[in-house]
């Protein structure tokens, strides 16, 4: 989904600090679909469907360099802090 056909519907902005990323890799093996290593985690799409894998990554990045926000309202959906 892009940002524009998201401007809509429900949806999820990933947001990866690229300085505070480690490249562990954890998001791609577990969201593919989701997030690219460019040397660091980057997210493919600003704003994304809800889904289980993209928990996930922000769950486990070792760093916590993910966040899932609220596409509408900004609120934090993970990591749990």
């Amino acid at each position: 989904m892009s940002a524009n056909e998201a401007g809509d519907q429900a949806g999820w902005r990933l947001v990866v600090e690229s300085k505070r990323c480690i490249s562990s890799g954890f998001c791609v093996g577990s969201a593919p679909d989701h997030f690219a290593m460019d040397p660091v985690s980057r997210p493919l799409a600003d704003v994304v469907a809800p889904s289980d894998p993209v928990v996930e990554a922000a769950e486990f990045c070792p760093v916590e360099a993910i966040s899932v926000l609220d596409a509408q309202d900004g609120t934090l959906i993970a990591p749990k802090r």
